[in-house]
């Protein structure tokens, strides 16, 4: 069973950077970071397969967030850079055996969540 941790989360201004940790007690898992905003669905924003260690990234993330394993495997990191205030939100990280999926219904292990608040 995966126990998750996240921490990095913080209040930042636009433009600025912000480094996620997801701190994974169980590795071989892939891991996903999905961000909630209030009032809106959970939603995908990168994911690392332990597997092949490919990546996937939404289209909001690409080319702005970076997400890495260190650590042997146990920390996944999502390095954020040109935030924008649409990426507040809370950032939870997320585990499950197999393949990249975009969808939350699909990971059976949660972090509680760090929030990230970009003002403008």
């Amino acid at each position: 069973q995966a126990r998750l941790v996240e921490t990095g989360g913080g209040l930042v201004q636009a433009g600025d950077s912000l480094t996620l940790s997801c701190n994974s007690i169980g590795t071989k898992y892939t891991i996903t970071w999905f961000r909630q905003a209030p009032g809106k669905d959970r939603e995908f924003v990168a994911s690392s397969a332990w597997s092949d260690d490919g990546t996937l990234y939404s289209d909001s993330a690409k080319g702005r967030f970076i997400i890495s394993r260190v650590d042997a495997g146990n920390t996944v990191r999502l390095q954020m850079s040109n935030l924008e205030p649409d990426d507040t939100g809370v950032y939870y990280c997320a585990a499950r055996f197999g393949p990249i999926v975009r969808s939350p219904e699909q990971y059976l292990y949660w972090g509680r969540g760090t929030q990230v608040t970009v003002s403008s």
